[in-house]
């Protein structure tokens, strides 16, 4: 790939599924996600890693897709909130009320299960450490807070089935 505006195609492993795409060097991967593979979950706001409403998984572990390019990912798994459809996070965001105006919520949905995937027992003090990587400007953060615990106890509750 050359310097400029000339583009390559590169293949890109999204929700499971490999996607080939142009992108150029500069490219982040918020806006491959967004404009070229028409992945809108993953919302353009602060675009320097602040607010977290950009927040994908990536290797299973949170990142803010507006601070890293998309070529740095080419052989990685990325998950977007696209991917996250229907699973135990989403649920126990809905059933919480952990929703105020939606904007922000896919990041805190992307990150909490990054939480869920890496400390399934996580306590307080940790949830709270997590949460500060997102920024919500309509909720006290308490149904996010609810919403988190519940998916965790489910979590729980199904690793004890299949043991």
């Amino acid at each position: 790939m050359t310097e400029g505006t000339s583009k390559a195609f590169v293949q890109l492993l999204i929700n499971g599924e490999i996607r080939e795409v142009a992108i150029r060097s500069a490219d982040t991967l918020l806006s491959t996600l967004r404009n070229e593979l028409g992945l809108n979950g993953a919302k353009r706001a602060c675009e320097n890693g602040d607010c977290g409403a950009c927040t994908v998984l990536v290797n299973d572990e949170p990142m803010h897709s507006c601070l890293t390019l998309s070529i740095e990912n080419t052989d990685k798994m990325i998950t977007t909130i696209e991917g996250l459809m229907g699973s135990p996070i989403q649920r126990a965001f809905v059933e919480n009320w952990a929703i105020q105006c939606g904007f922000c919520t896919p990041g805190f949905i992307v990150n909490c299960q990054g939480l869920m995937n890496k400390y399934p027992d996580a306590d307080d003090d940790l949830i709270e450490e997590w949460m500060q990587s997102n920024l919500c400007r309509c909720t006290g953060y308490a149904e996010i807070k609810a919403a988190i615990k519940a998916a965790l106890l489910e979590g729980k509750k199904q690793n004890e089935e299949v043991s």
